[in-house]
């Protein structure tokens, strides 16, 4: 599966383009500023309904612009395609899958899989534990629809449990009916975490052992209330706090993920080259398992991934995204040399952008585009009938 082409009009500094990508290897090149990211950030909110970096709607308009439209052809493996839009106008949005709007958001999310690494991504280590959980939520919401719809649950029923505890008298029966609602949401959430973790420490372990010749040993250990107990059982036991504290003290929006380097953790006691290396390898843990779970290679999105990483790892890194293993690529750099020189190392199809202000060009060596990218979708005929509500970003 790969994004044969992307259509796109008043997306953050992006006016108009439109752009045919190559099915195997995108570079785009171009001074900080000039739109990079904001290309690769449009591909991801393809996927995904919403930016990679937690935008507010109304910032991933152009300024002074009232709709904005993304649109994509994505080719499956058999040769079939499928036209996926976006379109933010004003404060309505729709999604339409094939000229269908969706009845919710989150009925598009994992059809087309992708994994990004980008520099924000040190928010994993360097933020709250909330970061490390829309980590878990935003992979497993891609190939595991019952977890979206039990975080989803979950959310609600813990949102009016604590709408309740801060009512001076909050009425026990309804406090209890809540409360084994939750347990089985709770109890799946723990077990595809759990899972996830356990996967991750493997992989990512072991790509990091590659990537720092074995120099040190990471790990990811996952934690949550639920193994001290069942959610019921907690809940119960926490009664009193939870009616003081006005909040549900325990469960799976405590979890956490604590990463650690030679048993010390890692945003102490990691240098920025090791922890992008940490971040690297967890993402490429990331890819392999969504890859596993597919049956193919999700797209992969490699923004300024080259900063602060040495020439030996550099070189592994290149090595292993050109394998067969791995499908579309789209990787951005200021430094167009390097790209070159990247494209040059590697036996792959490829396509080399530049852009300026915006405003995107194939390199004039490069091949021409086999085709002239889509128009930008019509304006829809009727209000949206989704809202943010339905998006997995949006739950905690």
């Amino acid at each position: 599966m790969y994004l044969k082409k992307i259509s796109i009009q008043n997306f953050k500094n992006i006016g108009q383009a439109a752009i045919t990508f190559s099915p195997a290897l995108n570079c785009i090149s171009g001074d900080n500023g000039e739109g990079k990211t904001n290309l690769l950030d449009a591909i991801f909110y393809l996927s995904m309904t919403k930016s990679y970096f937690r935008s507010a709607e109304q910032f991933t308009r152009k300024i002074g612009e009232k709709t904005m439209i993304i649109s994509g052809e994505y080719i499956s493996g058999d040769g079939t395609g499928d036209l996926v839009a976006v379109m933010l106008d004003g404060e309505e949005k729709q999604v339409r899958l094939n000229k269908k709007n969706y009845t919710k958001f989150s009925d598009h999310i994992g059809k087309f899989p992708i994994v990004m690494i980008s520099p924000s991504d040190t928010s994993l280590i360097n933020d709250s534990a909330e970061a490390r959980r829309r980590f878990m939520n935003m992979m497993l919401s891609q190939t595991d629809r019952e977890y979206m719809r039990s975080l989803m649950s979950y959310n609600k029923l813990l949102l009016y449990r604590n709408r309740l505890l801060k009512e001076e008298a909050a009425d026990a029966d309804l406090l209890d009916t809540i409360t084994v609602k939750m347990v089985p949401f709770a109890t799946y959430i723990y077990e595809q975490r759990k899972a996830l973790c356990e996967e991750l420490q493997t992989l990512a372990s072991d790509y990091y052992a590659r990537l720092s010749d074995g120099k040190e040993a990471v790990s990811l250990q996952y934690q949550s209330d639920l193994a001290r107990g069942t959610l019921g059982d907690l809940l119960e036991k926490n009664l009193e706090r939870d009616k003081f504290l006005k909040y549900t003290s325990a469960g799976p929006q405590r979890d956490e993920i604590v990463l650690k380097m030679n048993d010390c953790p890692i945003k102490s006691c990691g240098s920025q080259g090791q922890q992008k290396t940490f971040l690297l390898a967890v993402k490429l843990a990331q890819f392999v398992i969504m890859r596993r779970h597919y049956g193919f290679a999700p797209i992969l999105l490699l923004d300024d991934v080259f900063d602060k990483l040495d020439s030996g790892r550099v070189e592994f890194l290149l090595k292993t995204v050109a394998s067969e293993d791995f499908g579309q690529i789209f990787v951005t750099d200021c430094n167009k040399v390097r790209l070159a020189d990247i494209v040059a190392g590697m036996d792959v199809e490829s396509a080399m952008f530049t852009v300026k202000g915006g405003v995107f060009s194939l390199d004039a060596d490069a091949p021409a585009p086999d085709a002239p990218a889509p128009a930008a979708p019509e304006a829809p005929e009727k209000p949206a009938e989704n809202s943010a509500e339905d998006l997995p970003d949006d739950i905690e």
